[in-house]
């Protein structure tokens, strides 16, 4: 499996986009996978833990993730417990506002029961890591959208 990146420029200051990117409930208006997500505990922070609702096309199933990075308007990333990716967001300040780069990493692999599920069910480990890779650029557009409207 390899590294998924995706990065965009932001005419918003770092402070603007970091509380947007770990704003965990809003994630289903960035993500276009994202249904919903609930946060346990309410505040976000290194050590927590929330559940995501994904759906693609009438498929709809949970994944559970941890924060595992929290350097605030830095670094913000969370692993998901059922196929060990971590997903991130480097932020960098810019003489205009800020670069976002979002990753998926998989410095585990991806689990065979994750591995499984995706060539059964949802089309194949290459077409939805496609999906995923569109759904960066399109997560990454929208938290620009909103930073930049504010």
């Amino acid at each position: 499996m390899t590294q998924l990146e995706a990065t965009i420029d932001i005419d918003a200051p770092p402070a603007t986009v970091w509380s947007l990117v770990t704003d965990l409930p809003r994630m289903a208006e960035w993500s276009p996978q994202v249904v919903r997500t609930f946060v346990r505990g309410g505040t976000v922070r290194e050590g927590t833990t929330f559940l995501n609702l994904n759906r693609r096309k009438l498929l709809l199933w949970p994944t559970q993730a941890k924060v595992v990075r929290f350097t605030p308007h830095e670094d913000f990333a969370f692993r998901v417990k059922e196929n060990y990716a971590v997903w991130s967001f480097r932020l960098e300040p810019t003489p205009t506002g800020t670069r976002v780069t979002q990753r998926r990493e998989v410095p585990r692999g991806i689990s065979k029961i994750s591995t499984g599920l995706t060539t059964v069910a949802l089309g194949g480990v290459p077409s939805f890591t496609g999906e995923l890779e569109d759904g960066m650029r399109q997560t990454l557009g929208r938290i620009k959208a909103a930073a930049e409207a504010r």
